[in-house]
């Protein structure tokens, strides 16, 4: 029975040994900052290393290609410690290290020979020995000389270089000193002591701990961190190995029991093993509680905070229609950090207190209409309090109101943790966070990450929020202005109107007036009926259908509409074609002339002229009135609800403007205070027009064309 122990104890140690090794030069691979040629001799000794522990395990101490692995090791080491006197700068100028080194890596060549001649050749008994002889005579020369050059490295090393030495230098000390005793006692004894040999891969488990150790604590290209994802899966390598070893022991020690049924039930012990692990690896809960038991003890700080970091801004920044709504993504940006797998939010509302928001992955949970009231809400706002609804549950309520802990969360085992979201110490919402897999006490790292994390979160809640009140501000804007044009509009029907009803107390019994006034109110009643199909666009981009119209004629319509005021002077002019809309001109005409004559004085004419400059059609409406300084027409003219004139609407002039460029024309305006003002509406010509079409349908075909050619 002790002999199968030993034995298994045996094996373990070099498995250990092996998985150590291996472990370790991953670490050193993933450090990429540190990677340089001295890691890369470690990291092949260690791979060397690791392949000698699983032959020994797999083939036996005695075998001849274990053997040739523990040469392989050997010169794998010795190439590190020759890298370890370049490291230190020496290798130049303590000369004598070249030959020592030459020499033990050829008595280690001879060493491999004899090895493949013993594996070539079957050789007698006494043959067989003196070949022993000799290969031990090799291993007890190459332990001494290195044994040699290891004190020496660590001897003739400088002060401040020892500290990045020690650990490596007592490693390979260790290594050879082991060998020395080893192969000393074979030579005595003329057999190997099997107790020594099976030691040997405890001796390798140490050796690879020290060089962990120093790998750890050394400053020098050998210092290494490991990352919070590498040494999770590491470890979970780690555990499944183990795992698996433990498995392979057991199934052995079965076997060896000598049972009739000892292969079944080996098949049924793997069998059962095996679906245990796949049961457990794709578990939430067994890797959170991997995870937590890494973070726990490999790493000073719990939260890996560039990479928490990373996680919150693209939880936060996800765009586009097929992402989530902020809120769901604000709570999901908290539940990442506690690993909650749902949550809810909380906001103010408009009659006090909080109510619902959003549910992330937590429909389930019943949520009253007033969620907190105006006490809890002010109890999160003043303290800042992040609240641990377990400690509630424990009885640790002291300072915190009753108002702070809804009846609803406590009746649902789930709900976990509160964390209030502050914006300018100003509460913008509560996340309610459910219980995590591996639920945990929460401490001041959680409620330092947390604080953070919950302001950051405020802020963008509250641009939002803001946004959403600056569009609704917005659309509020743009109802008032289509209102205030619509007045402007019936302010000059009214103008006219009230005219026509102050004409009518002295022309009533003129049948001319009469004819004129019926004129004129079917005029009024269409432009009632224009103002109302318009009343959808204003302050847009719509306009009416562009077509061709004879200019003269818009013009005889606004001069018409202001005959019975003897003011409007339409001078003499040439008919001439335009493409536009012949509705709108009019309406901007009439714009320009009621601003006109309300800037003139009573009685001063206003006129109305056009003539054409070769391409466009000019529109001049002129009057004799106070005039606008330069600063006013530059900055305010043109800008709705900002006027000269007491009471008005700022309008006029801006709908005048917009309604010519939508027809492709421009608005010019000439003014000088206290002489008066002139505007200019420029229309293309309907010749123009058709040349610039014309232009452009030929440019088009070219471009076409070469494009065909090209093709």
């Amino acid at each position: 029975m002790m002999e199968l122990v030993w034995h298994y104890a045996a094996q373990g140690s070099h498995i250990l040994a092996a998985c150590g090794a291996i472990i370790l030069a991953l670490w050193h691979a993933s450090h990429r900052e540190a990677a340089g040629s001295l890691l890369a001799k470690v990291n092949l000794a260690l791979a060397l290393s690791a392949l000698w522990a699983l032959g020994t395990v797999s083939l036996g101490p005695q075998n001849e290609l274990v053997q040739l692995g523990i040469s392989a090791t050997y010169l794998a080491w010795l190439w590190l410690l020759f890298g370890l006197f370049a490291h230190d700068s020496r290798d130049t100028t303590l000369k004598p290290i070249r030959p020592v080194v030459y020499a033990l890596a050829f008595v280690e060549f001879a060493q491999i020979a004899l090895t493949l001649v013993r594996i070539q050749y079957a050789a007698p008994p006494a043959t067989y020995d003196l070949i022993l002889t000799f290969a031990v005579t090799f291993r007890l020369l190459f332990c001494i000389g290195a044994l040699v050059l290891v004190h020496n490295l660590y001897a003739g090393a400088a002060q401040q270089a020892r500290s990045s030495l020690r650990w490596p230098a007592a490693a390979l000390a260790l290594l050879w000193l082991f060998d020395l005793n080893l192969y000393t006692i074979t030579y005595l004894a003329h057999a190997f002591p099997m107790p020594l040999v099976d030691l040997r891969g405890l001796a390798m488990v140490v050796l690879v701990a020290l060089m962990g150790y120093g790998t750890v604590r050394s400053q020098s290209e050998l210092r290494f961190q490991p990352s919070r994802s590498f040494a999770f899966r590491s470890f979970s390598l780690g555990v499944i190995g183990g795992y698996l070893v433990l498995m392979v022991l057991i199934a052995q020690a079965i076997a060896y029991a000598g049972s009739d049924w000892s292969r079944v039930l080996q098949a049924v012990f793997v069998l059962m093993a095996t679906a245990l692990v796949l049961a457990l690896i794709p578990s939430k809960k067994v890797r959170g509680w991997l995870r937590v038991t890494v973070a726990k003890n490999l790493f000073q700080h719990r939260y890996d905070y560039r990479a928490e970091w990373l996680r919150f801004t693209d939880t936060i920044g996800r765009a586009g229609p097929q992402a989530a709504p902020l809120p769901e993504r604000a709570v999901q940006a908290v539940a990442d950090i506690t690993d909650s797998a749902s949550g809810l939010l909380l906001t103010p509302r408009e009659e006090g207190g909080l109510a619902i928001a959003a549910r992330w992955n937590w429909p389930q949970i019943e949520v009253p209409a007033p969620a907190m009231d105006l006490a809890g809400m002010r109890f999160f706002e003043e303290s800042q309090f992040i609240l641990d609804l377990d400690d509630i549950r424990a009885g640790r309520t002291q300072d915190i109101p009753p108002a702070a802990i809804p009846g609803w969360l406590l009746a649902d085992d789930n709900a976990w943790a509160l964390v209030p979201l502050l914006h300018f110490e100003r509460l913008v919402g509560v996340v309610v966070l459910s219980r995590p897999p591996i639920a945990r006490m929460l401490d001041w790292e959680d409620f330092d990450l947390l604080r953070v994390i919950g302001r950051q979160l405020a802020s963008y809640l509250a641009e939002q929020t803001s946004q959403d009140a600056l569009g609704e501000a917005q659309r509020f804007d743009e109802f008032n202005r289509r209102i205030a044009f619509v007045m402007h509009d019936i302010k000059n029907l009214a103008s006219q109107l009230s005219l026509l009803a102050r004409n009518a107390e002295i022309h009533a019994d003129k049948p001319a007036f009469r004819a004129d006034m019926i004129l004129t109110l079917k005029n009024s009643t269409d432009k009632l009926q224009g103002l109302l199909h318009r009343l959808g666009r204003y302050g847009g981009q719509g306009h009416g259908p562009l077509a061709m119209f004879e200019l003269d004629q818009v013009l005889a319509k606004v001069a018409r509409q202001y005959e019975a005021r003897d003011q409007l002077v339409l001078l003499d002019r040439d008919a001439c074609t335009v493409r536009g809309d012949a509705e709108g001109l009019e309406q901007a005409l009439v714009h320009l002339v009621q601003n006109a004559i309300e800037a003139s004085g009573e009685g001063a004419p206003v006129f109305l002229d056009m003539r054409t400059d070769g391409a466009n059609a000019v529109i001049e409406v002129v009057d004799s009135g106070s005039g606008m300084s330069p600063e006013f027409i530059r900055t305010r003219l043109f800008r709705p609800f900002h006027s000269s004139k007491q009471g008005g609407f700022g309008i006029g002039a801006f709908e005048a403007r917009e309604l010519v460029r939508a027809m492709g024309g421009r608005l010019d305006v000439e003014s000088r205070e206290g002489i008066g003002t002139r505007f200019l509406v420029r229309l293309p010509l309907a010749t123009t027009t058709h040349m610039m079409t014309a232009i452009n349908d030929s440019t088009d075909s070219d471009t076409s064309g070469t494009s065909a050619e090209v093709a």
